[in-house]
């Protein structure tokens, strides 16, 4: 089995990269999160999951063994094959994803292209069973001063879920961590544009 690559990108398109690795190029599908950091030319190092069908060897790259070992355990849950797996990564952040099943919010998972709320609730409640207690304990959510309360309360007031404020509110840069909460969430809004 593949585990991982490293080498440089020699080709990108909207859902894959081409790496080559000592004269061999390989064909990498990963999240858009992924890609979006990925430039040709740059020399990048991924793990991997081999995917293996009777006419087909899929590479899957991802950033982290982390990222790496949810979409592993989102491919355990009935109904998910590889490529949804990979799409609920290039939506939902691994962590935010953790928070989301940790909290039993299915809703976050509706955003995602092709799954409705039936099959939303069905993955939360699936992956609850597969995400570890630590894990979940992992993605609780540290304690929150007064302005964090009211970013989160606005960005839940534009339709935003509690989960998906939480995650943009932690992924602040640390420059803007003590401006007024009105630019705290003019920057939350931008990175939420992202998912």
């Amino acid at each position: 089995m593949i585990g991982s690559l490293r080498g440089e990108i020699i080709d990108k398109t909207e859902d894959s990269a081409l790496i080559d690795v000592g004269g061999v190029g390989y064909v990498v599908l990963a999240p858009t999160t992924l890609l979006d950091l990925l430039d040709v030319g740059m020399h990048t190092q991924i793990f991997t999951h081999l995917h293996v069908r009777e006419q087909e060897l899929t590479l899957f790259g991802f950033p982290s063994r982390d990222e790496l070992e949810m979409f592993r355990t989102l491919l355990k849950v009935q109904g998910i094959g590889p490529k949804v797996a990979l799409a609920i990564l290039s939506h939902i952040p691994d962590e935010t994803l953790r928070q989301a099943v940790a909290s039993g919010e299915a809703g976050i998972l509706t955003r995602v292209p092709g799954i409705g709320a039936k099959k939303a609730k069905q993955i939360v409640f699936q992956l609850k069973d597969k995400i570890g207690f630590e894990d979940i304990f992992t993605a609780a959510t540290p304690a929150i001063s007064d302005t964090d309360g009211e970013v989160i309360a606005a960005l839940t007031a534009l339709g935003y879920s509690v989960v998906e404020a939480q995650s943009a509110l932690q992924q602040l840069p640390d420059a803007v961590k003590n401006d007024s909460v009105e630019e705290k969430v003019r920057v939350a809004l931008s990175s939420l544009a992202k998912f």
